[in-house]
């Protein structure tokens, strides 16, 4: 079976976005060793899970720097653009964007069809509400979570509405001189 794997950035204080959305305490000028996780960890997938809210961002800035050669974040703009994606969305009823579904259909039936389905790993990046539910649900197998040296103090959480407890299991931590901390978890 396929693995869900989350991607997230996250300040110290566990939120993913300011309380108006702002995201200018997230740490970009990531070193190669930050680098280099990240193309390990998106090597293996060949599904992007995306809410609309991120998707209708995030789609376009890969798409625009998967097709400037000269950009030195060419290579990660071609994965994410030629990667297939799913947007998970209650407004949008089609894709206007290319290697890209849109579905409105059930979100826990969704993603476990997807995971039974063969092929390589799958990862979502968000937006926050759109993680909640994956959380919620109980359908992500791997969190990596990119804390940023960063507290915000208020803002969008990712582990809200739990009706139980969430166990998870550390499988590593990793540090980044960029001021990074990655800490991989399970569920347990």
């Amino acid at each position: 079976m396929r693995k869900l794997k989350l991607q997230m950035q996250l300040s110290i204080d566990g939120y993913v976005a300011g309380p108006n959305g702002e995201m200018d305490w997230m740490v970009w000028n990531w070193d190669e060793e930050c680098k280099k996780y990240v193309a390990e960890l998106t090597d293996p997938v060949d599904t992007i899970l995306l809410g609309r809210k991120l998707a209708q961002g995030f789609i376009p800035h890969w798409q625009a720097i998967a097709s400037d050669p000269a950009n030195p974040m060419n290579d990660a703009g071609r994965k994410f653009h030629d990667t297939p994606k799913v947007v998970f969305s209650k407004t949008l009823d089609h894709s206007e964007w290319e290697n890209t579904i849109v579905t409105g259909d059930d979100l826990t039936e969704t993603v476990n069809h997807l995971k039974k389905e063969p092929g390589k790993d799958i990862i979502a990046y968000g937006g926050g509400n759109f993680v909640s539910n994956l959380i919620r649900q109980g359908l992500i197998d791997e969190y990596h979570l990119f804390i940023n040296p960063s507290a915000l103090g208020n803002g969008m959480p990712i582990f809200k509405g739990l009706e139980q407890k969430l166990n998870l299991r550390l499988v590593r931590s990793v540090s980044f001189s960029c001021g990074i901390v990655v800490l991989c978890y399970r569920p347990a």
